[in-house]
Parts: structure tokens; C-alpha cells; sequence
């Protein structure tokens, strides 16, 4: 009987652990500057493409962004907070319509905590 009563509350333990998802979990990012996007050092600027500052806690995050047509453009978002979800190797928002989306992190740094 005692057996059977170990059985059973290890297999609700592992139900009950196997049963939670993780979700994912979503933090104020400030968007701190926005800079037009230079294919390379010495070439052109691109007028869709951006690389955008994105500050995260004590992280500043640059991602790439490419501006989809027929919306207003990122250097107006500058100073506005959004939640973000940083996952590896980039960094997930949703737009102004509710549509996920996932811009690849260029580079990161970690900033002083301000006293």
C-alpha cells in the first residue's frame, strides 16, 4: 500500500511540473535612440532599415529594424516605453496593431545602474 501511495504522488508531482509552461516573461524596454542602419562603415545609410537602442533593466540592447511600408517612422518612438521579451538572440515586440515581431540583436552592452 505504501508503495503504491509513493507511485502516486510521484506521478502527480511529475503531471503537475510537466503540466506548467513556462511563459515567457516580458519586461519594460525604453527605446533610447534610433540611428538610420550603414550596410557597412564606409557605405550608404538605408532610409527603411534602423538600428534601433533598446534598454532593458541595466542592458542596452541595438537591434536591426526594417520599417514596413506605410508606417510612421521608428525616430518618433524614441523615449517610450514598450514590453519587450529579449529570447537569445533577439528581442520581441508588439507593434502598433498587436502583430508580434522579432528584430535580430546587433550587439549589447551592460550600462551603470543610476542611484
Amino acid at each position: 500500500m505504501r508503495v503504491q501511495a509513493v507511485a502516486v504522488l510521484i506521478c502527480t508531482v511529475a503531471i503537475t511540473a510537466s503540466g506548467q509552461s513556462s511563459t515567457p516573461k516580458y519586461e519594460a524596454g525604453t527605446v533610447m535612440a534610433v540611428q538610420p542602419h550603414k550596410a557597412d562603415a564606409n557605405g550608404p545609410q538605408s532610409d527603411r532599415r534602423y538600428d534601433i537602442s533598446v534598454q532593458v533593466g541595466n542592458m542596452l540592447y541595438v537591434v536591426l529594424y526594417t520599417q514596413p511600408p506605410g508606417t510612421i517612422s521608428p525616430e518618433y518612438r524614441t523615449g517610450l516605453s514598450t514590453p519587450v521579451l529579449v529570447k537569445g538572440n533577439t528581442l520581441r515586440f508588439n507593434d502598433s496593431l498587436g502583430r508580434s515581431r522579432e528584430l535580430p540583436i546587433v550587439s549589447r552592452t551592460t550600462v551603470p545602474r543610476e542611484h
